[in-house]
């Protein structure tokens, strides 16, 4: 069994409060919840108005899905997100 964990550092231009963020945030975790099937989550970061770490998990039996899957959710972002800009990205694999 490998565990997955993708990290992603964005920015989401013009927030100005926290509640326009959480507004900006809520739609993108379920869509890539919807999309890739992963738990995906604020885990960081979290009274930035314009910064966010969000951490996207997944399970799989095989390290090379699971590094292709979570490799495509950075992809998919920047063709299909463009509200919010990718500073750092990481995939770490447990197991």
């Amino acid at each position: 069994m490998v565990i997955g964990v993708l990290i992603l550092e964005i920015q989401l231009p013009g927030c100005q409060s926290l509640k326009e963020k959480r507004g900006r945030l809520k739609p993108l975790l379920a869509r890539l919840h919807r999309e890739f099937n992963v738990s995906a989550s604020e885990v960081d970061l979290n009274d930035s108005w314009q910064l966010s770490l969000i951490a996207c998990s997944t399970v799989s039996n095989n390290r090379a899905h699971t590094t292709r899957s979570l490799q495509k959710i950075v992809t998919w972002m920047d063709v299909h997100w463009p509200d919010a800009t990718i500073i750092d990205d990481r995939i770490e694999l447990y197991g």
